[in-house]
Parts: structure tokens; sequence; C-alpha cells
């Protein structure tokens, strides 16, 4: 949103240097982006008025043309077409300035002389029409009069980004009432105007989605002269970044931006019946919107319909049935207070982004409606003529009360860190508008355009921002609870882990296609094998939400090896989106790995080792055959008897589907089942270890991970750590057999191991392998 330090000084007293403004703009939590310095593009321009036209003597596309300038009549040519006697003009006499830096001169054209010349808003540098000169409003400035009296210019022009929780800071006066808070000072506000009326309105409003539409006001003006707005409006509105249109247009935008109310005129005598009904839309219901776009509504759309068709959208664009035309004289001026729900799903749902929308989607204030028809009605008597009819028709709603906050200063010292005199908050609050009642604790009743406050800790924020961050001491935390939640330091432990590995951390979109998530081969099934679709992706290639982490680390390497790298590790830290049996999908957080280059299945299972021991969990690896997995080189982690992830090497076929010919080792674990079962804290030993090795001759079936529970159940407790170093088959093994090589490592807490008293080990492992799994101890 743009704001203008002309404008806001209009409701308050601010600093002159602009930068201060800023300061305090990003103090109060509202994000300054950008700052235009926008200067006068003219000078010496003066008001006259037109008071003689005649033919040129010896041309017929240009007019000889004299002005009153206030203190003299001057006679020049003119080729434009679009005035006549009495036209109010910008003249600009030899020796003014135009934009561009032009001089203008005096000089006789086809024997005329022409001393100065009568300006377009191209010339002058602020507008875009050039077709014809500009003519400005009678009332605009006396005769004579400085051009530059009646243009807002110079300004200063804040680009600010507004949080979607304050829709009261989508306004001038809702920035000014904030920034007159920060600097101790008062606001002026804007003024509800006293209009005269005469008559009964013709217009009947029914609102039949009260849920919808809480409050519908409508006011009828008759009598109205289509034309532009006033010059110092059209430039304020450009300024702005808002495309001037028409007097009636203009004047709507322009009270928008002032209060932060959203409003729509309707061409009155194009509204069957002259009734305004205000209802959820008939599925497949057509409605061309003022974008010339023709739209398929839906029973989930809210509309502003007369007697017969909708004619416009609830809260975000009227439509082309009711527009307000050149021919237009009486007008129906709308200012309503819509659902911010409905309207965001409505414009998401046709794809619409309007100055209203980002308003209502965020919660306009339900009080604004008449204040906001006020005085857009007063500027279009005052602009566009014409006369109001009757009264203001406010439909309203009954909703409940806002109920008071209980705030005490100890609570606002509890959550800052540092004390604030109670008066401090009190005189803090009362500036922003809010009720305050009561000695410490306060009392405090929420006013209607602060929506985003209903609870202590929200009106300790509104203390912080305008005490100042800057007053708030950095200090340590004290007491309970200081430190890292177990999830975030896990994660860290996690990223540690597998960045000492020497893996290089990535972030992916949690948006694929649905063909990434099909090549990893997940079977129907599988939870994974169907994605949930975006209801409006920015693309089909992301349309879908990630089932695993694993097609955005595949592209990752191929990335990478497009770019020349042979050797890639890479992790990532995300969540994936899983179908569950609520609405919501269920969102495992998950960390996933991948590498290429000189890599096989034991790498992959050494790294998991290494995850796993720093989360000291109680974790089980079991060879299995896993989607996407070369069959025979992968396995599955199981926690608490639940399989939380996989690993090994990926299967060719899936990774040449990401151009990756060689092989490619991955693995994806929940994070959170990390979090699990713990290994119970088991003293070290001061005693060396003693190491020893022992191959086992198997049938080829046999799985590593059987092996090793059976020499953990069998060894005994001298035995601390197995872990296999070996495996092979083919001469001398005879055909279906396998050799496994273990290496353990043996330790008492009291005493150095001998040899004599590792044999019965030797022995009772050898037999109990030899028992259940048709195994023999090689060299044994």
């Amino acid at each position: 949103m743009k704001a203008s330090l002309r404008w806001l000084r209009e409701f308050v007293d601010l600093p002159e240097d602009p930068a201060a403004v800023a300061s305090a703009l990003d103090s109060i939590g509202v994000e300054v982006e950008e700052i235009d310095h926008l200067e006068l593009p003219f000078s010496g321009v003066v008001v006259a008025k037109v008071t003689a036209i005649d033919p040129h003597p010896d041309a017929d596309r240009i007019r000889v043309v004299t002005v009153d300038v206030g203190d003299r009549e001057v006679t020049l040519v003119c080729g434009a077409w679009n005035f006549d006697v009495g036209a109010t003009v910008a003249y600009s006499p030899p020796g003014a300035t135009l934009a561009g830096g032009f001089e203008v001169g005096e000089k006789e054209i086809r024997g005329v002389p022409s001393p100065g010349m009568i300006c377009s808003e191209r010339e002058l540098g602020i507008g875009d029409d050039s077709d014809g000169i500009l003519v400005l409003d009678e009332t605009a400035a006396p005769i004579g009069a400085d051009l530059a009296s009646i243009v807002p210019l110079p300004d200063v022009v804040f680009d600010v980004a507004i949080t979607s929780n304050r829709s009261d800071l989508m306004s001038t006066y809702g920035l000014a009432r904030d920034l007159a808070a920060h600097f101790g000072v008062a606001a002026s506000t804007p003024e509800m105007p006293e209009l005269p009326s005469a008559g009964s309105a013709s217009v009947v409003v029914r609102v039949e989605d009260a849920d919808g539409c809480p409050r519908f006001t409508a006011r009828e003006i008759t009598g109205v002269r289509i034309g532009p707005a006033p010059l110092w409006m059209r430039v304020r509105l450009r300024s702005l970044g808002v495309r001037p249109i028409s007097n009636i247009v203009d004047i709507t935008n322009y009270v928008m931006l002032e209060v932060g109310q959203p409003l729509h005129a309707f061409d009155r005598d194009r509204l069957a019946g002259t009734r305004i009904v205000v209802r959820r839309a008939a599925d497949g219901e057509m409605l061309r919107t003022l974008d010339g776009e023709e739209r398929t509504l839906s029973a989930d759309d809210l509309v502003i319909a007369d007697a017969s068709v909708a004619v416009g959208l609830a809260g975000i664009m009227g439509g082309e049935e009711s527009e307000v035309t050149a021919g237009t004289t009486a007008l129906v001026l709308e200012a309503a207070h819509f659902d911010h729900a409905r309207v965001l799903f409505t414009g998401k749902r046709h794809a619409i982004r309007t100055e209203a929308l980002a308003r209502f989607e965020r919660g306009v204030d339900p009080a604004l409606p008449p204040l906001a028809s006020a005085r857009a009605a007063a500027l279009i008597l005052e602009h566009a003529g014409g006369e109001v009819v009757g009264g203001l028709v406010d439909v309203v709603a009954e909703r409940p009360a806002t109920p008071p906050v209980t705030l005490a200063s100890s609570e606002v010292e509890r959550l800052l860190g540092v004390a604030v005199a109670p008066d401090e908050i009190e005189r803090i609050l009362t500036a922003l508008g809010f009720g305050v009642e009561g000695s410490d604790p306060f009392t405090v009743s929420v006013p209607s355009y602060r929506p985003d406050v209903s609870r202590p800790a929200d009106l300790v924020e509104e203390v912080a921002r305008i005490h100042g961050f800057d007053h708030i001491p950095a200090r340590l935390p004290h007491g309970p609870g200081v430190g890292l939640p177990p999830r975030e330091r896990l994660r860290r432990q996690v990223r540690q882990v597998l960045a000492g590995a020497g893996y290089y951390e990535v972030l992916s979109l949690d948006f694929v296609d649905d063909e990434a998530i099909a090549a990893v081969g997940f079977p129907d099934d599988d939870r994974r094998a169907r994605p949930i679709r975006v209801r409006n992706p920015l693309s089909e290639e992301h349309a879908y939400l990630r089932t695993t982490l694993l097609p955005g680390l595949l592209g990752g390497l191929r990335t990478n090896k497009a770019r020349g790298q042979r050797v890639v590790s890479l992790f990532e830290v995300g969540s994936v989106f899983l179908r569950g049996e609520d609405e919501l999908p269920d969102q495992p957080h998950m960390v996933g790995f991948a590498a290429v280059g000189g890599r096989d299945a034991t790498d992959a299972s050494g790294l998991i080792d290494r995850v796993l021991a720093e989360a000291a969990v109680r974790a089980d690896i079991v060879a299995a055959q896993v989607p996407g997995m070369h069959p025979g080189r992968a396995a599955e982690v199981h926690v608490g008897g639940r399989t939380v992830g996989y690993f090994g090497e990926v299967h060719p076929a899936v990774a040449l589907r990401w151009d990756l010919e060689d092989r490619v080792i991955a693995g994806e674990i929940e994070l959170l089942a990390l979090l699990g079962e713990t290994a119970p804290f088991e003293p070290p030993s001061p005693m060396p270890p003693v190491l020893f090795d022992l191959a086992f001759d198997l049938p080829e079936d046999v799985p590593a991970a059987r092996l090793l529970d059976e020499v953990r159940s069998s060894a005994g407790p001298l035995i601390e750590r197995i872990v296999v170093f070996d495996v092979f088959s083919g001469p001398p093994l005879a055909d279906g057999r396998k050799s496994i090589g273990l290496r353990l490592t043996a330790r008492d807490m009291e005493r150095t191991l001998t040899d004599d008293e590792l044999a019965p080990v030797r022995g009772t492992v050898a037999a109990a392998v030899a028992a259940s799994l048709d195994g023999r101890l090689r060299g044994g």
C-alpha cells in the first residue's frame, strides 16, 4: 500500500524529515519498503479563464484564444478543441517551466504572436492526457492564482507492507492514528458531514445472507454530472498508484484510501426494480465484472443483485450491467461490511485482486460504512452536483458485543521483561482508540476496527509497539523453561550430523507435479501415491503437495550433475503432506538425504547409524522391499514397532527418471519419531576394549539384520558393539551361500578381558547361529 506524507499531515502533526516518519512507521510495525520523493514538475503556471475564441486568419486547425490571467488579458494560438469560452485553463506565460525542464517562450504561429501556451496534463507532468488541454473546475482557484497552489505536490510517498491482521492500517487515517500515538500528539478524526436531503429514496435493500453481509448501507443521489474529478484529487490518486477514471469513481477510491472503507456506486436507473439484494449466487449464474471478464459463479459466492440478476461480486468488484457511465444521472452509493473469509475465498476462486478485496479480506471496521458514505456523498455533491434523496438506508444484523479485556501492568512486565508505568500503558492504549477504565488492572474495551485484539497478550503487543522496542533492553532470559524445545534441538543435532558427513542442506518447494510422485513407484495402496491437489496452483508443475522429500532431493542431484558436479550429497528437513482421516492432511516432519558419486548402501547405512546415535533412540534396522529403492539394498527404520523411515540405494530405473546414471543412495526418517524411546544410559567402562572378528557362512537369503539379532541375543553382556564389516559371495563358498563378517567389541567394567574369557562367547555365538540360521563359523 502507498501512503502520502502530505495527506498524513492533514490528520497529524509529523516531523519535517521524511526519514523520521519512515523510522516511526517501522517502529510501530509498518515496514517501509520504498520511499518516493515527488516534486512539482512545473513552475510559473497560472490559472486563467478563456474570454474569447476566434478563428486563425491563416489556418483551419488552430484557433486564436484570449485568456484572462487576473491582471491582464493575453491572446495566443492554441491547437486544442476540447474547450470553449468560459473554460478555466492552465496558462504558462513566457519564462514558465513545464515537465522535463522545458522553458516556455514567445513565438509567432502563422503570422499571429503567441506569448506562452495553454497546457495539457502531460505537458504539466501531472497526468497522461495529451489529447486536449487541461480544463479546470471553475471553483478550483481564483483567476491568476499559481496553479501549484491546487496541486498536492511536492510530496513523499511511502510504499508500506501491512500485515494481514491490521486492516485498520489500510488507510491514511489509520496510519495517522498510530503515528500520533507514537509521537505523543493528537490526531484529528474524519468528520461526518451533514447532508441535505429531499423526498424519499426509491431504492429498496434486502440482505438475505446476514452472515456474509452483517451491514449494508445505501444512499441515493440524483442529478449528478459525470466528468473528471478535481485536479488535486486526480494528482493525489495518481501519486498513490490509482488511475483516475471519473469524478464518481475517483471519489469512492479517494474515500477508501482516506478511511479504509471500500465503496461502490451503481447507476440507479440500470438496477432492475430499483432494488438491491445481497444474496448467495446460484450455481452457474453468470456475471460480467468491470474488468470485462465473464465469470461463472457458485453458491459459495456472495453477490450484490438487483431484482433479476447479479450486479457485483460483494466486496470485490462491480458488474458492467450497473456501471456508472457518461450518461449516468442517478446513483446508489453502497458502503457495506462483508465477512472477510467469504471475500477472501471468492477472490481466490475467481483469481481476482482488487484494492477493495485487499481490505475486506483483512476485516474492515463494521462501524465505517455510514461515515464513508457521508464523506463520499458530500464530495459527490461538491464535484458532481446533484442532491441526496431520502436518508441513509442502513441494514444491520445483530452482532455479539466484543468482551472487554483485563490487563495488569505486571502482565506487561512479564511478557516484555521491562516495567512500563501504568499511566504510560493507559496513555498508549487511549491514543490507539482503546477504552481504558479503572486502575491497575485496567478494563480495556476494544474498538471495532481492531478485531485482532482479544486477549491481554494482544494489548501488551500494542504497548510494546508504541513504547518502542528500542526501549526494551536486551538480556538473557531466566527462570524455568529456558532453552530450545526438544523438537528444535533434535532438528539442529540432525542437521549438524548430516552437514558433518559432507552433506549440503537444500530447501525445495512443497509443491510438485503428480508425475514426480508417480516416478518414485509407490504402490496404489500407499498414501504417498495419492498426493493432494492444490486448488489454485501456481502452475501444473506445482499442482500437488509433496508426499515425500525424494523428488526434490533427486532434482537437486540432477541440477548439480548438469552443472558438472559428479559427487553431490544433499539433505533436507521439511514437511510432507499425506491424506488423513480429517479434511486436513497429516504433515509429518521429515529429514531426507540423497547422494551420488562413489556411494553405496553401506554409506547410507553408516549415515543412518550416525543420525540414530546422535538422537540416542532405540531403533531397529530391518531389510525390506522399499518402493523406489533397489531390492536387496534397502532397509526400513523401526522405532517402537512402527516404520518411521527407510534408506538404501535408489532403484536404477527411478534414478534414470532424474537423469542419474550412477548409483544413488537416499533415505527419509520421520524426525519426531527420533524423539521416541531413548536408549538407557550406560556408564562407560574404564577398561580397554577387546576387538575380534567372526565370519559366518550363511544361506544367501539370510539378511544381515537377522544375523545381528541372533549374535546380540546369544553373545551375553560382555559384548557392547557389533558391526558388519564385510559381505561377499562366490568361490570358495558354495552356490547359494554368502559370507558376512562381524566385528565385535567386548569390554568389562572391572578388568581387562582375556582370550580365554572370550572363547566361550565365540562358541555360544557359533552354536546359536548354526541352530537358527544354518550358519557355519568360518575358520573355526
